[in-house]
């Protein structure tokens, strides 16, 4: 394992090493083109520590150390007796910058999270603006053992460091540098990296429990490398638990493949138009500054990359070559469009009157225009169809088997399951020349690191298991917060206590949940999901000011650090049972369709799984008053919550 660092010694030895021996030391371990501005800063930061530190007894230092989920080097850290602290440098600055403070602040989380040596000791992330104003300082830690942001000029460092209570237990700074570090990224993190020609093993977790996902990539580029060899057409169906790292398994099939020398390209396709905006403009915006590029050229090669699967279909309908692409990957596969729906779209534009496929049958006849061979590459969520005309599994077999061409089908066992058959036999609709390939499904949420078994958690409360879900409720909320208060000013309250650094926040509910706008949740509004997702806090647009909320359409595929969701009357527990409606005119109608009710509980389990963190759920008092809020029908759905292990709070 290579250095995470540029330059580590014992505090002693940093004090009578020379400032010039340090920065060579820098500038022979420093991987890039080292700027002018880089230099300087190491040499006004090297004298600054060594004067200011010169009380410390014992101590080892880091400087330059890297942070691999975040694409960042922290400037300083320092391990000192039984805590780390975390030193991010701004030379010249005379404020104390909030942007600047989250940033250390987060690289102390990164750490606390992540690096498992980190984890059960204090972090104390430590500001220096070296032309600001001395401030005055209170030390005070979460219960997770990180401090609140310190703030120095540099003058007083060593007060800082020695207002913390050293106690008996000390940390070892060897052990702790070599500690293994195990992130998981967000997917807008996880694509970046993906995109700079990282591989998956680079940013992403590799423990026991987590190492399905390699072998969920390994699996389909031997699938690649089979058809290639075989000149097969295959078809490759990966499932897995709501933020297993699907979307990071194509994405990482696809960015292998993009700058392939013997043009086998890929390419990465969603019908989920919010993921596809996301997606899009972070990569732009990375590339942008990594390259120095134009914003245009940036956003031509990302919106190339990542293409909306409508807009992909729209060009080949009058397109009749085959693509460029040998191989594409179908983000949520489910969401394709049945041949009723995909029909009724078409025809509404007019141009395409004629069109009479589905978009599984359609995505198929096109890649089979390949002369020899190609893939496809189909995400598959259980259980998460949330929309009307979207086909699910069985179109996807049903399209197989209508093909004029010869497929290999690839899936994994776990597909047998009522959530991906639609309670059809797998006997039944399964394709001929079929494989079975138990890789093929990612069991383990890598969403949510402080809760694996959130998915089976929310799982058993959609599905009405009470006992269950409490059950499992013992294991989720030792480290996963799960809350709900019937006050919004409450879960707003706690939710920006919460989140710290730049962690994401956000107001969630259903697309049905009309009746939450007497508390200042309006889902009629939409939401601008580049800036929801993307903006900094300040900004009206960004989820971090609860103000918009975001509904199973706006997330699904996405995520956030911290969650509220609102939880309305359009599904209620009745009698044992969930009941479903739809708010029209002025009243709620009941929903009738087993379809459309499988929706509306699907739209819940999305909302339920965007947190990586916790959440809290706000369940409206109701109102005696008007009729479309009677406290009556939230009244079940709390007991039933109780019942299901999750606790209220007040204040």
């Amino acid at each position: 394992m290579s250095k995470r660092y540029y330059y580590s010694a014992s505090v002693a030895e940093f004090l009578n090493t020379s400032s010039n021996e340090i920065l060579g030391q820098l500038t022979d371990n420093n991987d890039f083109e080292l700027t002018l501005e880089g230099r300087n800063s190491w040499r006004d930061q090297i004298p600054l520590l060594q004067n200011n530190l010169a009380p410390l007894e014992g101590g080892t230092i880091y400087i330059e150390y890297t942070i691999p989920r975040m694409g960042k080097r922290c400037d300083v850290i320092l391990v000192h007796s039984d805590a780390v602290f975390i030193i991010e440098f701004k030379v010249g600055a005379n404020h104390y910058h909030p942007v600047d403070a989250r940033q250390a602040i987060d690289y102390a989380l990164d750490l606390k999270n992540f690096h498992e040596q980190s984890h059960d000791i204090k972090l104390i992330p430590i500001l220096i603006a070296t032309e600001a104003s001395k401030t005055p300082n209170t030390l005070e830690f979460a219960a997770d053992k990180v401090a609140n942001c310190q703030f120095s000029n540099g003058q007083n460092l060593i007060e800082i460091i020695q207002s913390n209570t050293f106690q008996d237990s000390k940390i070892t700074p060897h052990l702790w540098a070599k500690s293994t570090y195990q992130p998981t990224p967000t997917i807008i993190e996880a694509a970046k990296k993906l995109y700079e020609n990282h591989s998956v093993e680079d940013i992403s977790r590799n423990d026991a429990t987590a190492i399905n996902l390699s072998q969920t990539c390994d699996c389909i580029e031997a699938i690649i490398e089979r058809s290639k060899s075989n000149s097969e057409k295959s078809i490759c169906f990966v499932t897995g638990v709501p933020g297993a790292g699907k979307t990071l398994a194509g994405l990482n099939v696809a960015t292998s493949l993009m700058d392939s020398e013997n043009k086998e390209h890929s390419t990465f396709l969603s019908g989920n138009g919010p993921l596809v905006t996301v997606l899009q403009r972070a990569l732009t915006l990375d590339k942008k500054e990594r390259e120095g590029i134009t914003i245009n050229e940036a956003k031509r090669e990302a919106e190339t990359f990542i293409q909306n699967i409508h807009h992909f279909r729209d060009n080949y309908i009058i397109d009749k070559s085959a693509p460029s692409d040998k191989v594409v990957v179908f983000d949520e596969a489910q969401r394709a469009w049945t041949k009723e729906k995909a029909s009724k779209f078409m025809k509404s534009k007019k141009s395409i009157p004629d069109f009479n496929q589905s978009e599984p049958q359609f995505l198929i006849e096109v890649m089979g225009r390949h002369e020899d061979w190609c893939v496809i590459i189909a995400l598959i969520g259980g259980g998460q169809e949330i929309n009307d005309g979207e086909a699910g599994l069985p179109e996807w077999f049903k399209a197989i088997k209508q093909s004029n061409t010869e497929w290999k089908t690839y899936f994994s066992p776990t597909i047998s399951s009522p959530e991906y058959t639609f309670g059809n036999e797998l006997s039944d609709i399964l394709p001929r020349n079929s494989e079975e390939r138990s890789s093929l499904h990612l069991s383990v949420s890598l969403r949510s690191f402080r809760a694996e078994q959130l998915s089976k958690y929310v799982n058993a409360i959609i599905s009405g298991q009470s006992e269950l879900a409490h059950k499992t409720s013992k294991l989720v909320l030792e480290r996963y917060p799960i809350v709900f208060t019937r006050n919004i000013d409450t879960a707003k309250s706690w939710i920006k206590n919460k989140s710290r650094g730049t962690e994401r926040t956000g107001i969630l509910a259903s697309a049905h949940a009309k009746r939450l706008v007497p508390y200042g949740i309006q889902m009629k509004l939409q939401i601008e999901p580049e800036h929801w997702f993307l903006a900094e806090e300040e900004d009206v647009r960004s989820s971090n000011f609860l103000e918009l909320a975001a509904s199973q359409y706006d997330v699904q595929g996405l995520e956030l650090d911290w969650t509220i969701v609102g939880w309305d009357a359009d599904l209620r527990r009745i009698d044992s049972q969930w009941e479903h409606f739809s708010f029209k005119g002025s009243k709620w109608m009941n929903i009738n369709k087993p379809i459309n009710q499988l929706y509306l509980r699907n739209a819940y389990r999305v909302i339920l799984t965007r947190a990586r963190q916790g959440m809290i759920l706000f369940i409206p008092e109701g109102d005696e008053s008007d009729k479309t809020r009677k406290p009556k029908f939230y009244e079940s759905t709390v007991d039933y919550l109780k019942a299901c292990g999750i606790p209220e709070i007040t204040e």
